[in-house]
């Protein structure tokens, strides 16, 4: 009796395993339109990283669930095992390296900077001097904008929206982001009251990737593997390209 208890002990734990390594916990945040973001009407998780980690797991044949999360705390749920993997548009850097593994680059841009709509001037970064501006938290652009030291304050934000309230109210001067993601929400809600610089330079072009856990190195590799025959068979395009990037 006692070995037939501990034989469905042990059946019940392997199935409880399995069940674990059918399922791929993703991390994504709700703010990154077009890459990452919840649909209204289905009010589901959906963007071009929530698409391209579908097809990756459908690659590995286990099954996708979406962790909604702010875009700082990301790479700490990743670190502490509550996320296998961060699909979301994320930049590549040296700094992020130190702590996480990245997968091949999937897509590639530079920041924008946006200013009330009102305000017809163009500005480059060194016009901006002694100004307020703004940035997301946990943002490469948060950084490189701090280093520069020729603001009177670089204000940081938990999302664009708030930023672009901001700009919109006069509350600081311009704001910095994502150059897809700030156009994205500008075309679609003119009310935002605020337009993209035009002919600014960006700071700097940043290759987006997926992250995994420096202690999953399979995981990275399986996934690279899927993004090569996403690549290959053309659907890595057709995923950009749904969401206009």
């Amino acid at each position: 009796m006692q070995l037939r208890s501990l034989a469905l002990a042990a059946a019940l734990a392997l199935g409880a395993l399995q069940v674990q390594a059918e399922t791929l916990t993703v991390g994504i945040t709700t703010t990154g339109i077009p890459f990452t973001f919840v649909d209204t009407a289905t009010q589901k998780p959906t963007g071009a990283m929530v698409d391209l980690a579908t097809a990756i797991a459908r690659d590995l044949d286990v099954t996708p669930e979406f962790a909604i999360s702010q875009f700082s705390a990301l790479i700490p749920a990743l670190q502490t095992d509550k996320i296998d993997l961060i699909s979301a548009g994320m930049f590549a850097t040296d700094k992020r390296k130190e702590v996480v593994n990245f997968s091949t680059p999937v897509y590639s841009y530079g920041d924008a900077a946006f200013v009330a709509a009102d305000d017809t001037a163009s500005y480059q970064i060194d016009d901006l001097a002694g100004q307020v501006v703004g940035a997301q938290i946990g943002t490469t652009f948060a950084d490189q904008l701090q280093a520069k030291g020729i603001f009177s304050e670089v204000k940081l934000y938990d999302s664009l929206v708030d930023i672009m309230r901001d700009v919109k109210l006069g509350r600081i001067k311009a704001g910095f982001g994502d150059k897809p993601i700030v156009a994205y929400q500008i075309s679609q809600n003119p009310a935002l009251g605020v337009r993209l610089v035009d002919g600014y330079t960006p700071m700097g072009m940043g290759d987006v990737a997926l992250a995994v856990s420096k202690d999953k190195p399979e995981l990275l590799e399986k996934v690279n593997a899927s993004i090569a025959a996403l690549t290959e068979s053309g659907e890595l395009t057709q995923i950009f390209g749904k969401y206009g990037l």
